[in-house]
């Protein structure tokens, strides 16, 4: 298996031929180290993260789906936590089922512990908890602060919105949960009017994740974007400029050089250092079937209420993963991989899909402008946080 190198000439002149040619290489040499295990084989291969357990050691992130009709579930509800945004509160936005905050992520050969948010609370009293990426980790972060105002309820709170830090502070424990917008993990710097994605620096981002106790990035949707969505005019590598590169390429070396800044600069034997997994989207109904035929009633994950059955996606594993294992195993300290994507692959119910305040009341009514990248909250970020609290404090 080969990345493909895009010899797209992007309307540069022809002064600039020799440059692209350049690019060209460069893409094709960049690439072909990022070659790893294919699809399937990364599910079945790939080291899973294991707790030990009183019975025996527990694969975290293997298993299945279950319905759960006690009260646990929903951790809390969306009317009794302001923080969430818009675009993540479907109940307040008009979802009409709520069947999908019934289920239970339970592990092959064990039991998820239930979390405990004045247990999380206590342990971590004093300390600084810090999301660092795009706006699935800030999805994480607002589930988190979610359960553990659910917890404690009474508990003295202060919030500062900012950009790039947001800070929630529950006060009696001396506790903060940040959100630090870095989408690409490494800089993304403004000369002469011209967006530069510097794929060796991270600078000026990292001063505010040193002091950290524990840290949780992630990255990946925002290298794939195209057009008008593209996040960046430049991309700047060994001190050259190019209109674009090939997208794992790219992906690749920003997370060698996010990587490399950690071991360097992160005091393991202080702070705990995770990376959450590629959050995977549902907007193509053929990677689903029932009964072997396509479910076609619509384009994308709009009208979706169930989990897929059993512990495997039918459908296509995000490729950005390869990368992600890749550059985390040849870290000198491994950050600990959260690794939710197989997990909430399953999940083709949980997205906002038209039930997003971000969207126009003329828009929610459209299926097509359904949203299948974020999740609802309550939902899936509380399970990623049971894990995340599970692998920080067992």
């Amino acid at each position: 298996m080969s990345l493909l190198c895009s010899q797209n000439s992007h309307g540069i002149l022809a002064s600039f031929v020799s440059l692209l040619v350049l690019v060209v290489s460069l893409q094709c040499q960049v690439a072909s180290s990022a070659v790893l295990l294919g699809m399937k084989q990364h599910h079945n291969n790939v080291s899973h993260q294991m707790i030990q357990t009183n019975q025996s050691t527990c694969s975290l992130f293997m298993g299945t789906w279950v319905r759960d009709e006690t009260e646990t579930y929903p951790l809390y509800h969306s009317s009794s936590c302001p923080i969430i945004d818009p675009e993540f509160n479907c109940q307040m936005y008009g979802r009409p089922d709520s069947g999908y905050l019934k289920y239970r992520w339970k592990p092959l050969n064990c039991e998820l512990p239930r979390f405990n948010g004045a247990e999380f609370l206590l342990k971590m009293k004093g300390k600084t908890v810090m999301f660092v990426g795009d706006s699935l980790g800030r999805n994480q972060w607002q589930s988190l602060i979610c359960m553990l105002s659910a917890a404690a309820p009474q508990a003295h709170t202060h919030l500062v919105r900012g950009d790039p830090l947001s800070v929630f502070r529950f006060l009696d424990y001396g506790v903060s949960i940040s959100f630090y917008r870095a989408p690409y993990l490494v800089e993304v710097g403004v000369v002469q009017g011209n967006r530069i994605l510097r794929l060796e620096k991270v600078d000026g981002n990292g001063d505010a994740w040193r002091n950290a106790d524990v840290l949780s990035f992630n990255t990946g949707h925002w290298w794939s974007h195209q057009g008008s969505l593209k996040g960046w005019d430049y991309v700047e590598l060994r001190g050259k400029f190019y209109p674009d590169m090939d997208r794992l390429a790219a992906l690749e070396r920003g997370m060698k050089t996010w990587a490399n800044w950690v071991d360097t600069n992160i005091d393991r034997s202080k702070t705990r250092v995770f990376f959450q997994a590629i959050s995977p989207t549902h907007y193509n109904p053929n990677e689903w079937k029932v009964g072997g035929k396509t479910v076609m009633a619509t384009k994308n994950c709009y009208g979706e209420t169930t989990p897929i059955r059993g512990t495997t996606y039918p459908g296509a594993y995000p490729e950005q993963m390869r990368i992600v294992n890749m550059v985390i195993r040849e870290m000198r300290n491994p950050a600990y991989l959260l690794d939710i994507t197989m997990l909430s692959a399953l999940r083709k119910d949980g997205h906002p899909s038209v039930y997003s305040g971000e969207l126009s009341p003329q828009k929610r009514a459209n299926p097509n402008r359904a949203d299948c990248s974020h999740w609802c909250l309550p939902g899936l970020p509380d399970t990623w946080n049971e894990l995340f609290s599970t692998a920080l404090l067992y």
